[in-house]
């Protein structure tokens, strides 16, 4: 069953010393142009400018004020990159993902998450942990921003994200193709019972209002983080990434 959701890109930056090493070492990366600040003088910065010559990119030396400006002073760390655009994938792409690995599916799913900060948290623990992909809604929500490749460290560059128009219907086709929906509650399974062997998909809500109602309707069970400290909630990124290696931990078992 194929999705007709088509390959998008957005034009963006890569800021950063170890995100740009990810992305000159990712073969399908384009790459339009590498900036380096003037004068710096590192091992890291001789790798990254073997690895552009290696690929015979454009290095133009400039100001540490040309790139403050262009990072919209972010710690830039003397190199940025100008991507032609960020890949998203379709959700073929990530079923192809597990099957390369001939692994069950292992999905997240994230509902208008806002913050670029926890998109690129989140992505760089999906990593870790050997999830085969993201999938995100077009609208109200964050895309794939320099701020997520920044915060990800590299990860952006091997987790395939699907961004699609209606995550609803997208948890049918899931659903259609064997995969179960777990959210994410104040109520439901303690997260430490949750079995995540087989073709899954943990939907982590939004920072502020969770995961929205028709969606929750769609999981097959909640899971829940207890708590008994005062503070009762967690950052987005440090829940998902608490529920990723439950997830991790029940599929690949001491």
């Amino acid at each position: 069953m194929k999705n007709n959701q088509q390959t998008e890109h957005e034009h963006d930056f890569i800021i950063g010393r170890h995100p740009a090493v990810a992305a000159l070492k990712a073969k399908d990366q384009e790459i339009n142009k590498v900036f380096i600040q003037e004068g710096l003088r590192s091992d890291a910065i001789g790798e990254i400018i073997q690895l552009a010559k290696r690929r015979r990119l454009v290095i133009s030396t400039v100001p540490k004020t040309k790139l403050d400006q262009m990072s919209d002073h972010q710690n830039h760390q003397g190199v940025i990159l100008a991507v032609a655009a960020y890949h998203y994938a379709s959700l073929d792409d990530l079923f192809d993902r597990a099957e390369e690995r001939n692994e069950a599916p292992f999905f997240l799913i994230l509902d208008q998450l806002a913050d670029p900060h926890n998109l690129g948290s989140i992505l760089r623990t999906a990593d870790a942990a050997g999830v085969h992909g993201v999938i995100i809604p077009k609208r109200r929500a964050v895309g794939l921003t320099e701020v997520v490749a920044k915060t990800a460290a590299g990860a952006i560059e091997h987790v395939p994200v699907a961004r699609v128009t209606n995550l609803v219907q997208t948890a049918k086709e899931l659903k259609t193709r064997g995969v179960w929906l777990f959210g994410t509650d104040m109520k439901g399974t303690d997260y430490r019972h949750w079995d995540a062997k087989g073709a899954v998909a943990l939907v982590i809500g939004n920072e502020g209002k969770g995961i929205s109602k028709l969606l929750k309707q769609s999981c097959d069970e909640m899971l829940t983080i207890p708590m008994i400290g005062h503070v009762q909630s967690l950052n987005a990124s440090v829940a998902a990434s608490l529920l990723i290696y439950q997830g991790f931990n029940s599929r690949h078992p001491l």
